[in-house]
């Protein structure tokens, strides 16, 4: 069974950090990882993804001041979340794709975690 459990969201003040972690488990493989984030009123969107090989793409609005990466080893996704804007509140969810053990090619999402930045 897939499962991608996400930890780390919280409240903080404009120009603090958080650091958001995904863990998965339930896969064979793990080809692409990535962070969305959707506001209230406002549809989801990639906030920035990172490929098996480390390759990353970012969204415009967040770029050189979040850092995505990876722990291949523990299954793990991270976003380190620095210089943040009353903007960036959403609900955080974390993705992954890759085979299941069963041969199948999945998408799996988090339940979500709640990033509030006060101004």
């Amino acid at each position: 069974q897939v499962q991608l459990v996400e930890s780390g969201g919280g409240l903080v003040q404009a120009g603090g950090s958080l650091r958001l972690s995904c863990a998965a488990s339930g896969f064979f493989s793990i080809n692409l990882m990535g962070w969305y984030r959707q506001a209230p009123g406002k549809q989801r969107e990639l906030v920035a993804h990172i490929a098996s090989g480390g390759s990353t793409n970012y969204a415009d609005s967040v770029k050189g001041r979040f850092t995505i990466s990876r722990d291949n080893a523990k299954n793990t996704m991270y976003l380190q979340m620095n210089s943040l804007k009353p903007e960036d509140t959403a609900v955080y969810y974390c993705n992954a794709e890759g085979l299941l053990y069963s041969g199948s090619y999945v998408s799996n999402w988090g339940q979500g975690t709640q990033v509030t930045v006060s101004s």
